[in-house]
């Protein structure tokens, strides 16, 4: 399990490899926020690629290390996102998102942050945040789809697919997978070819333009699963999660 890194032409490449879903432990989500922070900070990178090797672009946190890790793991996990995700943002150079598979939790924190989205036929996008007993990157959702079809993925967990997100503008190319990480690379060369020093502003003044900032946002959002968590609410979903079954609530007054 590890993130790789290489550095070819003004181009990054930051790989997920965390087998067999690419579900992060916290860790993981700290040293994918200072890798990108890195590269952007490198006078030697224009832009940076951010992929995934297996089946799926990423699962979102590491749950069966959520779920043992009792109230202390609401919080490293919220901090180790909102690093992880505030970093795809913050990175000096355009982040350009390669998404095969799925792309669900965190997987949308982080996409949603991207600053250009390529993604394989076969990939999906979705929020199961609900179903976990959390909340949280409906901000990072809202950037990829318009806010009604937001609010429906959201509360149902139902995912969309990359030909949807397509439709949108929100994905600039879908590709098969054989093509997706020289899709990527395509569009970095073209960014990589222009002034370095031009890109770096650029990036600095489109996110300067944001009508949301979506660190402050996903940080409102992050209170609302502390509340949660306060109760034994999410106990049971996270769970029935861990053990493949259909969670069992008591009925409850909201």
């Amino acid at each position: 399990m590890s993130i790789k890194e290489s550095v070819a032409g003004r181009v990054a490449e930051v790989v997920l490899d965390f087998p067999p879903v690419n579900a992060l432990p916290v860790q993981a989500w700290f040293d994918l926020a200072e890798i990108l922070l890195k590269h952007g900070r490198d006078p030697g990178v224009s832009v940076v690629i951010l992929a995934a090797e297996g089946k799926g672009f990423c699962a979102g946190p590491d749950m069966k290390e959520f779920a043992a890790g009792g109230r202390d793991a609401v919080i490293h996990v919220s901090r180790g996102c909102y690093a992880a995700f505030a970093a795809v943002f913050e990175c000096e150079v355009p982040v350009i998102a390669a998404v095969q598979g799925f792309c669900v939790g965190g997987g949308i924190g982080l996409v949603g942050n991207a600053d250009i989205i390529v993604a394989s036929d076969d990939a999906v996008f979705g929020l199961p945040e609900v179903d976990r007993g959390a909340l949280g990157a409906a901000t990072h959702l809202s950037r990829l789809v318009p806010g009604k079809r937001m609010r429906a993925m959201f509360y149902t967990g139902e995912n969309a697919s990359a030909q949807e997100l397509k439709s949108y503008g929100s994905i600039l190319e879908v590709v098969t997978r054989d093509d997706l990480r020289d899709c990527a690379r395509r569009v970095a060369a073209r960014i990589a070819s222009k002034h370095p020093t031009v890109i770096r502003r650029a990036k600095e003044s489109v996110n300067g333009i944001e009508a949301v900032d979506p660190r402050a946002s996903y940080r409102f959002e992050q209170g609302f699963t502390f509340e949660l968590n306060l109760s034994d609410v999410p106990d049971e979903a996270r769970k029935a999660y861990v053990e493949k079954r259909k969670p069992e609530f008591e009925p409850q007054d909201g």
